[in-house]
């Protein structure tokens, strides 16, 4: 079996062992830099507001005095809402010492936010305005602990982080300096995030201070991220992709920078001269069809291919002129964008590529909440196009009991891995083996090193001659037809009531009724059908008999899916 190995570290990092320590330390080292950017609208007017690495350590030390004087120290903090500083100024007051911080999904219906404070014990909820509604009918049922409600805004008949700072900063001018003193517990549960589960019900994953900690370090030993960059935050902070990645910001010395709204992305980018991001594969696939798009109207197909041809061949000799020769392309992007993290699921190899063939570094990363989140990821010096790289410095991964295709569990150990799922043994026991978290994710590692992922495990159909299908590999192939808006890969019986392991591969698409109108011309379901089976046909001539998909589901209707995007499985496969 091939070796999985470890990313070679490039730069110099810094072990913080919990989050004051860390912001103490960014304080210092990027005195006088901007940690945030904000931008204030009032009517037309508009200007920025610049905090610095030493106010935003300031900030945290006000807001977590005016919490503690509250009597908010050892209660449990749940925080709902968008990407805003506020957001990250209340996550890291409750974790400097005041107790657990539970990060809510601002996506998800009642329900499942009554569901989750239940299930974490919270007793505060710091929320944003668009929350309002929920809050009122959380007070109004009073079926969860939460006694104190604090908004992000100044909101009439709520306590306001505004509001709260003011205090802790007079107190702290007058000698009060508890807060700065509270212990904090670096290895024990400070921070209860939810899943957003494909297959069963949400689970509370249990993590440190020191697992989210020790992977920033990891982070900032391999990838390119500069003292000076200018970041964006597209991720949710809800999500740990999102609150690890400003958390490495902060570590790095870089300035964050928010976006108004999908439809201003591109504009924010430029606006803020933005030079690194991280973020989700649609991103990335939507920036680059924009740009081939504009490459396409402006008639400049020839000149692109020809300046690919000319920079591709001047790297072989270690000349890069590559943001020179596609300056026009960059100058849409601010100019300065030159570094891009994707994560969360796989992305389209033709957009990646097509990053890194203008001068920007694009590269993928993977990991899941249970690790903090990364477990792997390409760097610019080590990436290899489809997979997810190598395993970052300090994370020990392994291929468990790979068949004879070298495809199986990848396994992962190391520092930044959880503690186990909250109130919840037997699901931990289900992932947590001797120190070893199961993925989950079948992978396979080429002779170099480099790890490919295959599938889910629970996803995988395996047929009555004991062929294994791993769908993700067909759903790659049609999710490639230009009208496939997306689509699920899943086997089911070949006969009502024969052998239930005698199964046939079948396909859910959903395509675009737009795409279908304009490119065909017709908008006649029968037609349409027509036109997708004939493709799929054609998918199958390449496949090996036993992949070849023989029964499809064809619809505009979107599937179900989780807030970040992932279809669930299991309850479309319910309704087939």
């Amino acid at each position: 079996m091939n070796e999985i190995k470890e990313l070679k570290p490039v730069f110099p990092s810094v072990l913080h062992q919990d989050f004051r320590e860390l912001i103490n330390y960014s304080a210092k080292a990027y005195q006088g830099d901007d940690a945030f950017i904000l931008k204030h609208k009032q009517g037309k007017n508009i200007s920025y507001e610049h905090i610095k690495f030493e106010d935003f350590r300031d900030h945290v030390n006000f807001l977590g005095t005016g919490m503690l004087r509250k009597g908010f120290k050892g209660k449990r903090i749940a925080i709902i809402g968008k990407n805003r500083y506020e957001w990250m100024l209340a996550y890291f007051a409750a974790l400097c010492g005041l107790g657990i911080c539970v990060p809510l999904d601002k996506g998800l219906p009642y329900e499942e936010v009554e569901s989750s404070l239940i299930r974490s014990y919270s007793d505060v909820l710091v929320f944003d305005k668009a929350q309002l509604p929920i809050v009122e009918e959380l007070k109004e049922k009073s079926n969860t602990k939460v006694t104190d409600y604090i908004c992000m805004e100044e909101l009439e008949g709520y306590l306001s982080i505004k509001e709260l700072m003011e205090d802790g900063k007079k107190s702290m001018e007058d000698g009060f300096t508890d807060y700065l003193q509270l212990p904090i517990d670096a290895h024990g549960t400070t921070i209860i995030l939810f899943t957003s589960g494909t297959t069963s019900m949400s689970k509370a994953v249990q993590l440190s201070q020191y697992n989210i900690t020790a992977n920033v370090y990891a982070m900032l030993l391999v990838e390119d991220i500069r003292h000076g960059d200018i970041n964006m935050a597209f991720l949710p902070y809800h999500h740990t992709f999102g609150s690890t990645g400003q958390i490495v910001m902060l570590a790095a010395g870089v300035t964050t920078t928010y976006c108004d709204g999908l439809k201003y992305l591109q504009k924010n980018i430029v606006e803020y001269k933005v030079s690194l991001f991280v973020c989700v594969p649609l991103l990335i696939e939507s920036i680059y069809k924009k740009i081939m798009q504009t490459v396409q109207k402006q008639g400049l197909e020839k000149k692109v291919a020809m300046g690919l041809k000319i920079s591709k061949f001047l790297l072989k000799f270690g000349i890069d002129v590559r943001r020179k020769l596609f300056k026009e392309i960059l100058d849409q992007l601010g100019g300065n964008l030159r570094y891009v993290i994707s994560g969360a699921s796989a992305i389209d190899p033709e957009a990646l590529e097509g990053f890194n063939n203008f001068g920007i570094t694009a590269v993928q990363g993977y990991g899941m909440t249970e690790a903090s989140p990364v477990l792997a990821a390409e760097n610019t010096w080590t990436r290899r196009t489809g997979s997810i790289g190598m395993a970052m410095p300090g994370v020990e991964l392994r291929i468990d009991q790979p068949n004879e295709e070298g495809i199986g569990e990848l396994i992962a150990r190391g520092p930044n891995i959880m503690s186990g799922y909250y109130e919840n043994k037997e699901e931990t026991a289900k992932v947590l083996s001797d120190g070893w978290l199961h993925t989950g994710d079948l992978a396979s590692v080429d002779s170099d090193g480099f790890i490919f992922i295959r599938g889910r495990k629970k996803n995988v159909i395996v047929l009555k001659n004991g062929k294994n299908v791993y769908p993700e590999e067909l759903e790659l192939l049609i999710s490639n037809l230009p009208y496939v808006e997306e689509n699920m890969v899943f086997g089911q019986p070949r006969h009502k009531d024969g052998d239930h392991k005698d199964l046939a591969i079948c396909a859910k698409i959903v395509y675009k009724p737009d795409y279908m109108k304009e490119a065909y011309g017709t908008e006649d379901p029968a037609e349409i059908q027509r036109i997708i089976k004939r493709d799929i046909d054609v998918i199958n001539e390449e496949l090996p008999v036993y992949k070849q998909m023989l029964r499809l589901v064809i619809t505009d209707e979107p599937m179900v899916k989780t807030t970040t995007g992932k279809v669930k499985r299991y309850e479309e496969t319910k309704k087939m």
